[in-house]
Parts: structure tokens; C-alpha cells; sequence
């Protein structure tokens, strides 16, 4: 179905976004911790941006999770299909043999 796979394929695309987002975020992270004074509790910007990159690791998490079950929904979804499909193949291959056979 044609459904599923936009879903699957915009899911495989949201996790790719959310992958970039963090390394980013951590790469962020990683800058203001190099560049940050001796004292690390006093600098308020670094302190604050911890708690968004925590925040935001958070959020990234869960829509992660969220998109592997719609991705399990997906897969169950195809599942369904598998009977028809080994049917199908099979009177595939079964009239591609048929011409073989002597008729006369």
C-alpha cells in the first residue's frame, strides 16, 4: 500500500532529522564546555544550555520510540500481505512453466 510506505519512508526521514539535531546539540555542548571558565557553575549560558540539550535529548527520545512502533505498525501492516504475495508468485512461476509441457 502505497500509505504505508510514505509512512515509512517520512519515519525513516524524521529519525535521519533527529540524529543531525542531536549530534548537533552535542557538538553545541561540547564548544561551550571547552570554552568555559574555571568555574563552570557560575557560568549561567553554558548551565542553561545543558538543561535544553537535556531537554531536547529527551524530546528526541521520545519521538524516536514513537517512530519505532509506527515503524512495528508498518511491518505488522505488511505482514497481512505475505499470503497473497507467496501466492501470487507461486501461479507466477506456475504459468511461466506451463508452456514446458508437451500439450500434444
Amino acid at each position: 500500500r502505497k500509505d504505508l510506505e510514505d509512512r515509512l519512508t517520512s519515519l525513516a526521514q524524521s529519525a535521519i532529522e533527529y540524529q543531525i539535531q542531536l549530534v548537533g546539540l552535542e557538538d553545541d555542548l561540547l564548544e561551550r564546555l571547552a570554552n568555559a571558565p574555571d568555574d563552570i557553575l557560575s557560568d549561567a549560558p553554558l548551565i542553561e544550555g545543558l538543561e535544553t540539550t537535556k531537554k531536547t535529548a529527551k524530546e528526541i527520545e521520545q519521538a524516536v520510540e514513537a517512530g519505532r512502533v509506527a515503524q512495528d505498525e508498518v511491518k505488522q501492516a505488511r505482514e497481512l500481505y505475505r499470503p497473497q504475495a507467496a501466492e501470487g508468485a507461486m501461479l507466477y512461476f506456475l504459468l511461466t512453466k506451463l508452456c514446458a509441457i508437451d500439450h500434444m
